[in-house]
């Protein structure tokens, strides 16, 4: 005997097997990333690929080895480079991928299964029977919200395109930060290993002075003294330089032989001009991704919410549909049998009326609502700040360029006529070289400031990490030391 089950419903079945006619975008290899690509792109103006075969890794490869040929490496190369060769990036697209492969499951997610089987029993001398039975199974309420789910599914790959984008820009930000520190660090280097030569001139010429009885031992000990701390300085100076590199080979996802590229000894002079960003509040309103994948947050939610209200009291329901071909001997004749069944299968939670899954929607709603308002309110906040920050950086860098290193050296300039003319010692005159080095250093931090605010205004107007308070605490901490 074979169990029966009741009629199998036709009429579901075929919409089942039209939505066999889904498209297949979202399975396609790069489903998504051109369009991430094409955002990005507008931030950074590089180039960036989502390497997925050995074929295109080697391209990659080869491309990067070609930018790396160079010398010297600029901030633009650095940047390109990064975006090529930065593992953690290729990590964010596959994240990218999986959100496309999320879409195109919920697109299978109403297809029906199908199931067959084969059972027979027979001997010589005995009647044989034969019984193949099938059944076709199908989630009505997957069918019920399939429109639903997809929308939310869409939503979800819009919000994974905008994030890779914005992972593209925060790499290029940091790789070009990271540029400019490790370069206004190694000139730091060359300025305090200059100062560090004045300094042993006056320890050994207070020593020798002192030798002969004309300078006091107190006057002797502060030039040794001085000399001392400017060493120790130094040797912290280049210790920071150095680790600002690894930083910036990290970022650029270098390693072997590859690290050992040079880098500028200076950082570039100061523009003739300001960007005019005069409208940045409302460009920053307009082109944030993260805004953008707030908004997207907020969709999302929304859609959850009127999703969970279609779902409340039942969670699942299955159509299944069977069908049986039994097949005997007979007085040495063959019987064939077909009989066709069906059921539905439900599952209802008898104590939960979805009052509190409902609810929990509608505090989610409110809680995605208020985090967009107040990601608009800091967008603008940002904005106005980086433009602060970048025409007033430019402002203290022009003034040591333009006022406080000419004055340093015209000091320097009369200490030497006045040494010449025996008129000065040269205590005075080591001293005045010295000043002026400490002024030329505090004239590259804040050269090295204001580039490094340059650097924040496409990721304030795209989206993307920023310096953090943390990072400015450390620059000010260098500077006071």
């Amino acid at each position: 005997m074979t169990m029966r089950h009741t009629k199998f419903i036709s009429a579901v079945v075929l919409p089942l097997i039209a939505a066999g006619c889904v498209t297949t975008d979202y399975a396609a290899k790069d489903a998504g990333f051109t369009n991430a690509s094409l955002k990005s792109n507008e931030a950074t103006g590089k180039q960036t690929v989502w390497v997925q075969n050995r074929q295109q890794a080697e391209a990659v490869r080869s491309r990067v080895k070609s930018l790396m040929a160079k010398k010297t490496i600029d901030v633009e190369t650095a940047v390109q480079v990064a975006l090529l060769n930065n593992k953690g990036l290729q990590a964010a697209y596959s994240e990218l991928g999986e959100s496309a492969a999320d879409v195109w499951q919920t697109q299978l997610s109403v297809f029906p299964t199908f199931s067959v089987g084969l059972t027979g029993i027979g001997s010589p001398g005995l009647e044989a029977y034969r019984v193949i039975e099938g059944a076709i199974a199908a989630n009505i309420l997957a069918l019920a919200t399939y429109d639903k789910n997809i929308k939310l599914a869409e939503t979800r790959f819009r919000q994974a395109q905008l994030t890779a984008a914005l992972e593209t820009i925060s790499l290029a930000s940091e790789t070009r930060r990271a540029w400019i520190t490790a370069v206004s660090a190694w000139e730091n280097v060359g300025y305090l290993n200059q100062a560090k030569v004045a300094a042993d001139a006056a320890s050994d010429l207070a020593k020798k002075i002192g030798e002969a009885g004309s300078l006091p031992k107190a006057d002797q000990a502060r030039e040794h003294v001085f000399y001392a701390e400017l060493t120790g300085e130094t040797a912290k100076a280049r210790l920071e330089a150095k680790l600002a590199k690894e930083e910036l080979v990290r970022l650029m996802g270098l390693s072997g032989s590859d690290i050992d590229f040079q880098i500028p000894n200076r950082l570039p002079n100061l523009p003739k001009a300001l960007i005019k960003r005069d409208d940045i509040e409302a460009e920053a309103i307009r082109k944030r991704m993260d805004l953008q994948v707030a908004r997207l947050e907020l969709q999302a939610t929304a859609q959850s919410y009127k999703l969970e209200d279609v779902t409340r009291i039942v969670t699942d329901i299955e159509l299944v549909g069977t069908w049986e071909k039994e097949r005997e001997r007979e007085d040495g004749k063959v019987v064939s049998e077909t009989t066709r069944t069906g059921g539905l299968e439900f599952t209802i939670p008898i104590f939960d009326s979805g009052q509190a899954r409902l609810r929990k929607g509608e505090l989610a709603y409110m809680r995605a609502a208020n985090q967009l308002a107040e990601l608009a309110v800091n967008v603008r906040s940002e904005a106005r700040s980086a433009y602060v920050s970048y025409k007033s950086n430019y402002d203290i860098a022009r003034h040591y360029r333009n006022s406080v290193l000419p004055l340093r050296n015209a000091i320097e300039e009369q200490s030497m006529r006045s040494y010449n003319g025996m008129i000065t010692s040269t205590f005075e005159l080591i001293s005045d070289t010295r000043e002026k080095i400490e002024s030329t250093i505090l004239a590259v931090n804040a050269k090295r400031d204001f580039w490094l605010a340059e650097a924040n205004l496409a990721p304030v107007i795209y989206g993307g990490s920023k310096s953090s308070e943390a990072e400015e605490t450390e620059v000010a901490s260098a500077d006071a030391d």
